[in-house]
């Protein structure tokens, strides 16, 4: 097992956006919610929490937000050019990113610990032993 170097770098598939994540994520999560299965076009969309000031970014994006289930705004932020999703965030969290994870050079810390919204998660997908599990958010 390799240990992981930090900072990883990151980009969108154009390589409008590059980024750094300078340390390790809070956690790793995956979340079923049909929204994710939209984001994603698959069965669970892949989320690392990290601190604000534990990624630099390069590049223009743009915003788009919705209203959540829990009243509150998911807001994110994309490459304007090939509409990758970097991450989301709350705005009244702004010292927290949920950082969308698979666009990192170095994926293999890619192994949720959490899986969220399991009350709409694909019949097949079989989640593995020993991580929390949520039927919705926590």
């Amino acid at each position: 097992m390799s240990i992981t170097q930090y900072p990883i770098k990151g980009s969108c598939q154009c390589g409008n956006v590059t980024y750094q994540l300078l340390e390790p994520p809070l956690f790793i999560a995956a979340c079923h919610c049909k929204e994710c299965q939209k984001l994603s076009t698959s069965a669970f969309s892949i989320t690392a929490m990290v601190k604000a000031d534990s990624v630099r970014f390069a590049g223009n994006m743009k915003d788009w937000s919705r209203i959540a289930d829990s009243g509150k705004v998911s807001a994110a932020k994309f490459c304007p050019e090939c509409g990758n999703r970097m991450y989301h965030y709350d705005p009244d969290q702004p010292e927290q990113l949920k950082l969308k994870p698979s666009n990192l050079d170095d994926t293999s810390i890619l192994n949720p610990s959490i899986h969220i919204w399991v009350s709409q998660k694909q019949d097949w997908y079989q989640i593995p032993e020993g991580v929390k599990v949520f039927d919705r958010q926590p």
